[in-house]
């Protein structure tokens, strides 16, 4: 229950003591937009028996009736409506609302933590709401000026190229280093803005000197293909003379290039 309390209502939405270095301007933004949303939108809910007069109203979520004694909640901020308690969820993320507090918007209910980005986007790295007029926005998800940093080094990436890694930045230094694929040919890290080859989970890069028959070094890219224990071979009499050296090769394609790693 704490959990789930801390998710839906992050206290960082509404207190500046969970806010370590903001400017006194984002704190002043932050007070207003705590009371504005407490006198407009903050209410909890009522669990208790559909009274006789609400016989037969529709759930607001799921559209079912409710018969007189049946358990239900109430919302004061929306009127005479009734839902399920299970139905009793945020509109966002659908998860029940825990001690039945929600945020009304519109006519519909959330949860704390989707209501508030409703209006203010929220940093992915500190979880706390952007009050400042600029941000750094990639892959969707938006960043404090100062928090856009390496996953690994954490140098600042303002301003700077980077590669986006499971949803989160990382400097070209970091990813070459850590997590560039190693070229099956040559043995050097294929690079963030480089051409590669992938195939059976391994990689190439997509140079001719790299993407080429192992016996007569043609050259692959978008050529038929065959590879036998992580060697590539022309589909000739190069490839032909692994079939029947092995039985029959590990694979058969056409070398197509794959664009580099996702950079901005």
């Amino acid at each position: 229950r704490a959990r789930a309390l801390l998710q839906q209502l992050p206290p960082q939405d509404c207190d500046e003591r969970y806010c370590p270095g903001l400017a006194e301007e984002e704190r002043r933004q932050l007070r207003a937009f705590s009371a504005r949303r407490r006198q407009e939108a903050l209410g909890q809910g009522l669990a208790c028996p559909v009274p006789g007069p609400c016989h037969g109203r529709p759930c607001r979520k799921c559209g079912r009736r409710l018969n007189k004694g049946d358990p239900g909640v109430s919302a004061s901020r929306l009127g005479d409506q009734f839902w399920h308690p299970s139905c009793f969820s945020c509109h966002f993320c659908h998860q029940q609302l825990v001690d039945l507090i929600y945020f009304q918007q519109d006519g519909r209910i959330y949860c704390g933590r989707h209501h508030a980005e409703l209006f203010r986007p929220r940093c992915a790295s500190c979880d706390q709401l952007i009050f400042m007029e600029e941000c750094i926005e990639a892959e969707g998800r938006r960043w404090h000026l100062e928090h856009f940093c390496c996953l690994e080094c954490d140098e600042p990436l303002r301003g700077q190229r980077y590669v986006m890694r499971s949803g989160r930045p990382c400097c070209r230094g970091c990813f070459e280093s850590l997590f560039a694929e190693p070229c099956q040919a040559c043995g050097d890290p294929i690079g963030a803005d480089t051409e590669q080859v992938t195939h059976q989970g391994l990689h190439w890069h997509a140079r001719s000197s790299c993407l080429c028959c192992s016996l007569c070094r043609a050259p692959l890219r978008g050529q038929p293909l065959s590879c036998h224990r992580g060697r590539l071979f022309c589909s000739g009499s190069c490839g032909r003379g692994q079939d029947g050296s092995s039985g029959a090769s590990d694979s058969s394609d056409s070398a197509i290039a794959s664009a580099p790693s996702p950079e901005c």
